[in-house]
């Protein structure tokens, strides 16, 4: 088991006006797992994908990555925490525009005073179809490319958990198939753990789980033994 959320629960305002985004949340995640997380706007997705990704606290509730208590550590720990333990992947990308896609996608490692494994660059260069596009600039890349670049970004750090919220809400539905693919190519190449919010059933499909949520619940948890290829 790598991710345990026991008991969370997010509310937003106070007695007339409070919101129960997250409402009693708890759930496993092994390692190697592609989960994809569905349901109507406002059911509370993206709210738990915020506090996995430590990005946001719960109100109440835990939420352990490889058996450490994500909250429980100070501020200066959880950045370190989100820097080397989780890789966050956006629907608008969030690449820095003065930087070409080799800086973007070496930038957290750079951060953490580390040093590239430039192996593994040139791996994920190579597996993700970026080997022409390695020295232009975000501006000079397609939707696509754009996002391949931050799945590689996500992947440098060799999180334990990939977070993926809508990774294809802003490509056409050929893009998205594409970025799909590769995400579960990532998962099955490196026993990536990948944990995804979509909108999109078909997309959802291709992942090995679907845990559905609505009204801050989760109402159905299920392997999806027909995940496509």
């Amino acid at each position: 088991m790598i991710l345990e959320v026991k008991n969370l629960c997010k509310n937003y305002g106070k007695k007339q006006t409070l919101v129960k985004a997250i409402n009693d949340v708890s759930f496993k995640v092994d390692e190697g797992e592609f989960i994809a997380i569905v349901g109507p706007s406002g059911s509370g997705k993206s709210s738990l994908l915020h506090i996995l990704g430590a990005v946001d606290k719960p109100t109440s509730g835990k939420v352990y990555i490889k058996n450490i208590d994500v909250f429980s550590q100070k501020e200066d720990e959880l950045a370190i925490f989100r820097r080397r333990r989780v890789g966050l992947i956006y629907q608008f990308y969030n690449l820095i525009p003065i930087l070409n896609v080799e800086e973007n996608i070496t930038l957290p490692i750079l951060l953490d005073r580390k040093k590239v494994d430039k192996k593994y660059l040139d791996e994920l260069i190579e597996v993700l179809g970026l080997k022409n596009r390695i020295n232009h600039l975000p501006n000079e890349l397609s939707g696509g490319e754009q996002q391949r670049v931050s799945i590689a970004r996500a992947l440098m750090a060799k999180p334990d958990v990939i977070l993926a919220d809508e990774p294809t809400g802003n490509l056409d539905s050929k893009n998205s198939l594409e970025i799909i693919k590769l995400l579960k190519l990532c998962n099955k190449k490196y026993n990536q753990t990948i944990i995804m919010i979509t909108h999109d059933d078909k997309l959802a499909k291709m992942a090995s789980r679907i845990i559905t949520m609505k009204d801050g619940q989760i109402i159905s948890d299920e392997v999806n033994h027909e995940s496509v290829k």
